[in-house]
């Protein structure tokens, strides 16, 4: 069988939100019965078919790289994280629907990721302003997901759905909420996979169908990232 072109796509967020559950999950299509901390860096396959159903239908590899860690670190550990960033073809940032500051630190999670070739001081940060533009421009296709969705408790769930709305309205990226021990919330024909599938064939143009395809784009300098957010309730 001839080898399958691939694209890579990271999977970030702090630790203990699900993202091992979660690419098992999409990778295995089963619940990871003891998930465990990851250290370093875990990497996973998923098969997709592209534009599947039409005559430009091709099969890619997914390769979904967990990456461990927090936003938090020491500068040394994001120095060796750092290497996990290269050549990335798209980003699924992960967050705890139960954990507001889970949600908060995708913000810096991207920053850390899109920025990786940028000076510390290439970044201008100020007054918890967010300025949405900063991703308008971003060509690193993104998607967010949100686990844990079975724990909010009925009477939460709107308020938490809209607070998470401006997240996914901030990285113009859809969103996708589910939980990860229940395999039904990605279910052929549902909403998540059909959201999931789009995601991952714009992954697959960025990378094989355009001019510059292959490599990452780094914020420029001077461009505005602000914390506006982190939209309190």
């Amino acid at each position: 069988m001839a080898s399958l072109d691939r694209v890579k796509v990271l999977v970030l967020g702090d630790s203990g939100v699900g993202k091992s559950s979660l690419v098992h999950l999409l990778c295995q299509n089963q619940v990871l019965g003891n998930p465990s901390w990851t250290v370093g860096c875990s990497v996973d396959v998923r098969v997709h078919d592209y534009r599947e159903g039409t005559p430009e239908e091709k099969t890619y590899y997914i390769e979904l790289w967990d990456v461990g860690g927090s936003v938090g670190s020491a500068s040394s550990v994001k120095s060796t994280r750092a290497v996990f960033y290269n050549s990335v073809n798209g980003i699924i940032l992960v967050h705890d629907l139960t954990n507001k500051k889970s949600s908060q630190n995708l913000y810096p999670w991207s920053l850390e990721a899109l920025s990786k070739d940028s000076s510390p001081t290439g970044i201008i940060v100020s007054n918890g302003d967010y300025d949405r533009e900063q991703f308008a421009e971003n060509s690193v296709p993104l998607l967010i997901i949100g686990t844990k969705f079975d724990q909010i408790p009925e009477n939460k769930r709107n308020d938490v759905l809209t607070r998470t709305a401006f997240i996914s309205e901030d990285f113009n990226a859809e969103e996708i909420n589910l939980d990860c021990t229940n395999p039904r919330y990605l279910a052929a024909g549902s909403s998540n996979a059909v959201k999931l599938s789009r995601f991952f064939d714009k992954v697959i143009e960025k990378r094989y169908f355009t001019r510059d395809p292959s490599q990452m784009q780094s914020f420029t300098d001077r461009r505005r990232f602000n914390f506006k957010s982190l939209h309190n309730d």
